[in-house]
């Protein structure tokens, strides 16, 4: 078990490299399919997303360090269906992370004015203060859906819980359009929809699972009716 209080020094070191291994990744996908390091869109994108997971990866190593754990293994009970999820939203991620440098930095198929780039880094402010809110709320914020019975898993009813189900799938709805504005590409909003409604979808079978088999969900989703948006859905 990991000490919630002083995580040993492999922990830090193995997250610190996964996360610098994501944004090698995300690096060489952009700038190699623009074809040139002269675009400030990737850089700003690159500085904005590694900031947000920085601070996201030091509250873990800080103040919930069992949350990371969570996050970073490969859990078990994960359900089949969540698993085929999330290797069709890894296909659609890396399209997206091709076709809106070679859009946005290469070709420019598309004609995007400064203030969509603009409009695209907003959007990506919210999206992840709405993130470290439900990190700083919910310890049980996994990256597969499951019940965790092995970590005394409960229904959490605070902080953003308060208003929608699922404020982690909200803030990722809100963050994927971003990519494309803030690149500067029309074309890459293609796989940036299919994202939301991949998370959509999730949102929904997720929902319906944790009524079956959280107990006290259902009694929850009674009184806090919306998922995603409040008065909406």
């Amino acid at each position: 078990m990991v000490d919630e209080t002083k995580p040993p020094s492999t922990f830090v070191i193995n997250n610190l490299i996964r996360f610098l291994g994501f944004l090698l990744i995300f690096a060489l996908l952009l700038f190699g399919s623009a074809g040139t390091f002269a675009y400030w869109q990737v850089w700003t994108f690159l500085i904005a997303f590694g900031l947000a997971v920085a601070i996201f990866m030091l509250y873990g190593i800080r103040r919930d360090p069992n949350l990371l754990l969570e996050r970073s293994r490969k859990a078990r009970n994960v359900k089949h269906w969540d698993a085929v999820i999330l290797n069709i939203y890894t296909v659609f991620l890396v399209s997206l992370m091709i076709l809106a440098p070679l859009d946005g930095g290469r070709f420019h198929w598309s004609k995007v004015p400064l203030w969509v780039n603009l409009l695209g880094l907003g959007l990506m402010i919210p999206s992840f203060g709405l993130l470290m809110w439900v990190t700083a709320t919910n310890t049980y914020l996994s990256r597969y859906v499951r019940i965790q019975d092995d970590r005394g898993h409960k229904v959490i009813t605070s902080g953003p819980y308060h208003f929608v189900r699922h404020p982690m799938y909200a803030s990722n709805i809100l963050f994927f359009p971003s990519i494309p504005l803030l690149l500067g590409s029309w074309w890459a909003m293609i796989p940036a929809f299919m994202i939301m409604g991949l998370f959509t979808l999730r949102t929904y079978l997720e929902d319906q699972t944790l009524q079956v088999e959280l107990p006290g969900y259902k009694e929850y989703a009674q009184k806090i009716r919306y998922r995603l948006v409040p008065g909406i859905w």
